[in-house]
């Protein structure tokens, strides 16, 4: 997912590719090299080694763990049934507060006497401007702006443009009280003024919403390849692949919930990172328990399918949900302390590893079974 989104993607969301290939590279070298040195130094005395990796806490955490997760499978199907569709009906009523990566808009570059906090700037005009998507970044200098917001962006008459251009007028007077002026040379230490403004037109925002479609497909494409040829069996890369799009749906569904809510967050390039960080993620999740059906599938070749995929994730569920912890705990600070701009992101992490770490054991393995059981009965008869 890395490099299709190095490949595909623009501006931001190529940048954040190259660092997230730049740590998965740096995490493989730790977890291959620098643990076998650390291992080899804590065995040095052989069997004398008193080598430990769980804690009082973890000690018997989660141990002979015999749950039935198969026999759950339809009440998740009903239940993740019933929220995407609570999702896809607010999608196309209410809609998705889409960013101006996608829809386009106005752009201003505001000049200020001194430095003005971007974050909260971006809260104060989101307000005034009824919610649209608004983008406030540094331009240059760091007392210069540039706000970009998708308001009336539907509207080309000079009205709308006058109207969008007081509104940001009055939404950056009111959020940092300085006065508006019309010229850089009768700025005063208390004032701003804006030195130029644009259009971001709609053909710019279709090709960025076209690039982002195509890295999600790609992603699933090269996944679906990817898993058949590694288990050899189109069983598991399609429940992979269902277990992928019920992720996305799922993000896509609270983000319509959360609108009606109240909380409104967009849906721009940085939310499609953060979907395809939700799929690798997911994804290796659910590689971890094929691996262990496969190897289970082989040492107990009496056993009934259910019975193999229920022993599968036994055996991996402490691992499952101590890596989710652990990231979700890192992606919880990223959401409580990251400021308004980094709000949608974690939020679709955060959403994204709860459902992720779900899909894995009641979607991805409960869909592999089922078609496995429609095959079996197809060549039966």
């Amino acid at each position: 997912t890395g490099a299709i989104l190095y490949w595909l993607g623009q501006g931001p969301v190529k940048g954040f590719a190259i660092t997230l290939m730049i740590g998965i590279a740096c995490s493989f070298f730790s977890a291959v090299f620098i643990t076998r040195v650390i291992v080899s130094w804590m065995s040095k005395k052989g069997d004398q080694s008193k080598i430990s990796f769980a804690t009082p806490f973890s000690k018997n955490l989660l141990n002979n763990i015999s749950a039935n997760f198969m026999s759950k499978r339809k009440m998740a199907y009903i239940g993740s049934g019933i929220v995407i569709t609570i999702g896809i009906v607010l999608m196309v009523t209410k809609g998705l507060t889409l960013g101006v990566d996608f829809t386009g808009g106005r752009s201003y570059v505001v000049r200020f006497a001194e430095q003005v906090e971007t974050t909260s700037l971006k809260v104060a005009l989101d307000g005034k401007l009824e919610d649209a998507g608004t983008e406030v970044k540094t331009y240059g200098a760091n007392n210069i702006l540039k706000v970009t917001t998708s308001y009336l962006v539907n509207e080309e008459s000079t009205e709308a443009d006058n109207t969008v251009k007081t509104k940001i007028i009055d939404g950056i007077a009111e959020a940092t009280g300085m006065s508006y002026v019309e010229t850089e040379s009768a700025m005063g230490d208390n004032d701003f003024t804006i030195s130029g403004s644009s259009k971001v037109g709609a053909t710019i925002a279709d090709d960025i919403r076209n690039s982002s479609q195509e890295s999600v497909i790609f992603a699933l494409i090269a996944i679906f390849i990817y898993i058949l040829i590694r288990f050899r069996r189109w069983q598991f890369g399609l429940g992979a692949v269902v277990a992928l799009f019920h992720d996305t749906l799922f993000v896509l569904s609270a983000f319509a919930i959360a609108k009606l809510l109240g909380f409104s967050f967009e849906i721009d390039q940085v939310f499609i990172a953060a979907i395809l960080t939700v799929i690798g993620y997911s994804i290796n999740d659910t590689v971890v328990v094929f691996d262990r059906i496969r190897e289970t599938l082989g040492i107990k070749s009496k056993a009934t399918n259910e019975e193999t995929f229920n022993t599968a994730i036994n055996q991996t569920i402490s691992r499952t949900i101590m890596t989710s912890l652990t990231t979700l705990l890192v992606i919880l600070i990223l959401f409580i302390f990251g400021g308004e701009v980094l709000r949608g992101f974690s939020f679709a992490l955060l959403v994204g590893i709860l459902v992720g770490t779900y899909s894995s054991i009641f979607i991805a393995t409960p869909v592999v079974l089922d078609l496995a059981k429609r095959k079996k009965k197809a060549v039966e008869a």
